[in-house]
């Protein structure tokens, strides 16, 4: 990367950070603390921890359609504001409705698509995957020191002080985005980095990404279903004080993360990926059918927990790739908008069942429930095939002139090692899928008469 694409992508990622970090701040904290709000149930604190899932769902593909028509910064400076108003509302509420008002209105502040969007305006084509890649770390660490920061924070401040702070991170994005993330000279439109409004139907009869969907689904449902309860064992079955709560987190999560990477290694490299996702699956089932069962003391808790998120840190970063890897030439982008729309629909629906569930059957009827979710999930998991482990590539062609899709799309696909290749005229460049082992680069560059500007990307 040059400096100009490494300010890009530490500034964007940054970004991303400070908004995910105070979204997720809530969901170790707000199942003890709302209980004091007036008119608080287990279902409406539920809906309360969840509530921003829906709006996120909602928005996130119109704003990042805004984005395409009226610039990258407006819509993502106008999302902030948004959440910052949301974090006020949040703060200054009394009463449960209060906060779900303000949760739904940081929901609503849905600028994940802008900001990625920004990021391919911002970084060459051979570049991107890199960036990406460091986007998407800055949410697993911004989740990770949530958990960490969120039970000292509200013990100093409690919960007002808590949406206080996430206003004030609202406020910092503001300021990075306007004084520091650089502005684009153009904005590239490429479908595998954006979503396509005619490609949805196409992708929502894929039945391999639909499987996908339905994974994300559980999988963020599990995760806020699950902090609907957890706090409440930590409490009173665990003996740990509130504010102490992220002992624990912490080094579970430090060691999940550890013992993750060595599955990664072999799902990727040694070409297991089935079989990594298929492990994944069942340790997050298995995981939650024990915490149904024993979570009367610390250590069943704990260990229970630990499994927990090892099969969910691993199954967070096995399902894009997989997403990727299925998804057709140029329907990246869209897979992957139907995709985050169907995980904040699970993180909505995980707060609400979950809170339904807790004040209706008890609390082990959450952990029974999402087991038998994710049941149906490994079920459905078993029949897919190993996908194949192909690289996807988007091609400029900058010949001027007429361009005929059809002949192009020949040619590419008499390149050795290229197995897919859509050529789309009016962006004027080719989405392909290759095996990166075989591919002739010399003879796609002889094919085109252009130099190749950009490389294999993981997919």
């Amino acid at each position: 990367m040059n400096s100009f694409e490494i300010r890009a992508t530490w500034s964007l990622a940054s970004l991303f950070a400070l908004r995910m970090l105070g979204l997720f701040m809530i969901l170790p904290v707000f199942a003890l603390y709302g209980q004091d709000l007036e008119g608080a149930t287990p279902a409406l604190i539920g809906i309360a921890i969840g509530a921003y899932g829906l709006t996120q769902a909602l928005f996130q593909i119109p704003f990042g359609l805004l984005s395409d028509r009226i610039g990258r910064k407006p819509v993502i400076i106008a999302g902030l504001l948004i959440f910052l108003l949301g974090s006020l509302v949040a703060a200054q509420a009394e009463t449960i409705y209060g906060v779900i008002a303000g949760r739904t209105l940081q929901g609503a502040g849905a600028i994940a698509s802008a900001i990625m969007a920004l990021l391919t305006d911002l970084t060459r084509d051979d570049q991107r995957a890199k960036a990406m890649a460091m986007v998407g770390a800055s949410i697993g660490m911004s989740f990770a020191l949530a958990l960490v920061a969120g039970p000292v924070l509200a013990g100093w401040f409690e919960l007002r002080g808590l949406f206080l702070f996430t206003a004030v991170l609202a406020g910092f994005g503001v300021a990075l985005t306007v004084w520091v993330v650089p502005a684009p000279d153009v904005r590239k439109i490429f479908r595998d980095t954006r979503p396509v409004v005619s490609h949805f139907s196409d992708v929502l009869r894929d039945t391999g990404l639909l499987r996908l969907d339905f994974g994300v689904f559980c999988l963020h449902m599990v995760l806020t279903a699950s902090f609907v309860v957890l706090p409440g064992w930590l409490l009173t079955n665990a003996d740990m004080d509130k504010n102490h709560h992220w002992m624990i987190y912490l080094p579970i999560l430090f060691l999940s993360f550890v013992l993750m990477l060595p599955l990664m290694i072999v799902a990727e490299k040694a070409r297991k990926i089935k079989q990594v996702f298929l492990l994944a699956v069942l340790l997050l089932g298995g995981s939650l059918f024990a915490l149904s069962q024993w979570h009367d003391s610390l250590w069943p808790i704990a260990i229970g927990l630990f499994v927990f998120f090892w099969g969910f840190n691993l199954l967070e970063a096995l399902l894009p790739s997989l997403v990727s890897k299925l998804a057709a030439p140029g329907f990246k982008g869209t897979s992957m908008g139907v995709y985050s729309t169907c995980q904040f629909l699970g993180a909505f629906a995980g707060g609400a069942g979950g809170g339904w569930l807790l004040g209706q059957y008890g609390d082990s009827a959450v952990y029974m429930v999402g087991a038998g979710m994710v049941a149906v999930w490994f079920l459905l998991a078993w029949s897919m095939k190993q996908p194949a482990y192909l690289q996807s590539v988007t091609l400029p062609l900058t010949q001027t002139g007429e361009l005929d899709a059809g002949v192009w799309a020949s040619r590419l696909m008499g390149v050795t090692g290229v197995e897919e290749a859509v050529v789309i005229e009016e962006e004027r460049a080719a989405y392909l899928k290759v095996d990166n082992a075989r591919l002739d680069r010399e003879q796609l560059k002889q094919l085109s008469q252009l130099s190749m500007q950009s490389q294999a990307e993981p997919a």
